[in-house]
């Protein structure tokens, strides 16, 4: 006869659900009202770095460090709330595991980046302007670098590892709110490890880069983006700089009929050749045509030192549109029959000099007092955050490349984003890039433009990575008449005047192997090299007036079918942005 009482087993059992589910609604409310607690902290974060950044750039460091010691406070609080055993424990649990996980690891990224990298970094920022690097009456001053030198280091090394943790964080598994928080940290991250990072490499090189341990000769060429080459445009013009003790200036200006062909070409890279045989060794103009700058910079300096003597201790490469970023800064510049202002020197140097002035000899005379206005204007005259903010704008666009005869200087540039050297994959993301070079033999690439977009996925069971160049001609369709013969080539290198050629080549991530290569879906012949262990693909494309094409190459295997880090360009007058698509598999 039974008691109306559930046998031992049973009550234990019961007993034991009723703990568990007990227990279970306890964490969640813990978690919860952690998570609550967290979220709010780290929406203070986001908002504040905005007015940090604002700070920064009017050079308020008072405001500056008061808003990054809250940021460093709500970071840190963040940061105590998603790490106890309760939180890591749901991290854990599958499928809501990765939302957990994000929150925690966006906390920690922040509480790092506020407590050891933005703290120090103002801490030192009270004894040197980091946002003007001491320019100031044409000189910067080589003094504070020491003083600074440590904490930009330590502040990158932090920025770099927060940046690894941030795009170790699978956003695609976390839900979509928190999906664009973890690529809006990414972003910010990436931003600021670049720029703490380059200020870090600022104060490794230039001391001694500008003299500071004895004089500094420099080769200055000045690229021309109407007439395209990898790095940015053919070499129009050529100028020695000088620095000492933190003050340059400009010691010859040389043309480019100063260098006539050479009869034995310089030693190429079986790449450069590969790509472009071997009219970089035997033209100045062309040198840079060769894609990796660690190759083009030392047969730049060569020519030179063969023509004027030498040694120099480096090249800088930029190109025209440079000029707009540092008008921006310094105002209007007069040269020859012109009055140039950021909105119109692109137009006046790349298309409107050829029809006001026929003849190339007085052309190449305009060019040197433009350059040399620009140059003694920019040391001279400005805001000099203004003025290097227009310098930063320029090396993210790839608009400066730098290199170095001292070995020591140049490992840090190659690693730099001036230093203008192949990317380099890692397990984070790949890199994919497109080199423009113009066979027209005249100034058609004020006319044309690109539009490059990627995809990635599986063809087939396979990884696999695509890459999309769309190259249009948008010259008048009266171009053969209406344009100069200087401009349109005259026909002189077998292109009809109005029509340009062009090379179009396409790199794919390290490792990979080209699976296939159309030209507006259709297969066609094409030119195979190997940058290091990059396939390269190259396209040679002929288009009249009005005319478009669309490249599209495939690659396959290692490397392949992953996130792409980064798109490396040619910088193009109007820099083509990458875009994503859907892959596109064929049989």
């Amino acid at each position: 006869m039974s008691d109306g009482r559930l046998p031992r087993r049973r009550r234990w059992v019961g007993w034991t659900v009723g703990i568990v589910l007990t227990l279970l609604v306890l964490a969640l409310g813990w978690v919860t009202i952690r998570g609550i607690g967290a979220v709010d902290n780290l929406t203070h974060v986001a908002e504040q770095s905005s007015d940090l950044k604002a700070a920064i750039a009017e050079g308020d460091l008072d405001r500056a460090a008061d808003v990054s010691g809250s940021i460093a406070r709500h970071a840190a609080s963040a940061n105590d709330l998603t790490s106890d055993f309760v939180w890591q424990g749901f991290a854990a649990v599958p499928f809501v595991g990765p939302n957990f996980r994000a929150v925690s690891d966006i906390a920690a990224i922040a509480d790092s980046v506020g407590t050891d990298a933005l703290t120090p970094l103002l801490d030192v920022a009270a004894e040197v302007d980091l946002a003007s690097l001491g320019l100031s009456g044409g000189a910067i001053d080589l003094a504070p670098f020491a003083t600074i030198r440590e904490p930009l280091a330590e502040a990158s090394n932090v920025l770099d590892e927060a940046l690894a943790r941030a795009e170790g964080i699978d956003a695609d598994a976390t839900l979509p709110p928190l999906a664009d928080a973890v690529r809006e940290v990414r972003t910010n991250v990436t931003e600021a490890a670049t720029v703490v990072g380059t200020l870090n490499g600022a104060a490794i090189l230039l001391p001694t880069m500008l003299g500071g341990e004895g004089p500094r000769t420099y080769v200055l060429a000045m690229q021309n983006n109407a007439e395209l080459r990898s790095s940015g445009g053919i070499i129009g013009s050529i100028a020695l700089l000088r620095a000492e003790n933190g003050r340059i200036s400009l010691e010859r200006q040389a043309s480019t009929l100063d260098f006539p062909p050479l009869t034995d070409p310089l030693p190429l890279s079986d790449s450069t050749i590969a790509l472009f045989e071997d009219g970089p060794g035997r033209y100045l103009q062309n040198l840079t045509s060769i894609p990796d700058f660690a190759e083009a910079g030392p047969a730049i300096a060569t020519r030179w030192e063969g023509v004027f003597g030498g040694p120099v201790d480096g090249v800088i490469a930029v190109d025209t549109v440079v000029a707009k970023h540092l008008l921006d800064a310094i105002g209007e510049l007069s040269f020859g029959p012109f009055t140039a202002t950021s909105e119109n020197v692109v137009s006046i140097l790349l298309s409107e000099i050829y029809a006001a002035i026929p003849d190339p000899v007085v052309q190449d005379q305009v060019f040197a007092q433009a350059a040399t206005g620009l140059f003694g204007a920019a040391l001279a005259g400005g805001d000099p955050r203004t003025l290097l903010g227009a310098l930063a704008t320029s090396a993210d666009e790839g608009r400066i490349r730098i290199w170095s005869a001292h070995e020591d200087e140049q490992s840090v540039l190659a690693a730099s984003t001036v230093g203008g050297t192949l990317p380099v994959d890692t397990d984070a993301g790949t890199h994919v890039g497109v080199l423009i070079n113009d066979t027209t033999g005249g100034k058609m690439d004020f006319y044309a433009h690109a539009t490059v977009s990627t995809a990635i996925g599986n063809c087939a069971g396979t990884p696999t990575t695509q890459v999309s160049v769309t190259w249009t001609n948008d010259a008048p369709a009266d171009a053969a008449t209406a344009l100069p013969p200087y401009v349109t080539g005259g026909g002189n290198f077998g292109v009809d005047p109005g029509s340009t050629r062009t090379l179009l080549a396409i790199y794919g991530p390290e490792g990979a192997t080209l699976s296939r290569a159309d030209r507006d879906g259709d297969e066609e012949p094409v030119q195979t090299a190997l940058l290091g262990t990059r396939s390269v693909v190259q396209h040679d494309v002929l288009l009249a007036p009005g005319e478009s094409t669309t490249v599209t190459v495939q690659f396959q295997g290692d490397g392949a079918g992953e996130r792409i880090d980064s798109v490396v360009q040619t910088p193009t007058i109007d820099a083509p942005t990458a875009t994503r698509e859907e892959l596109r598999c064929t049989s």
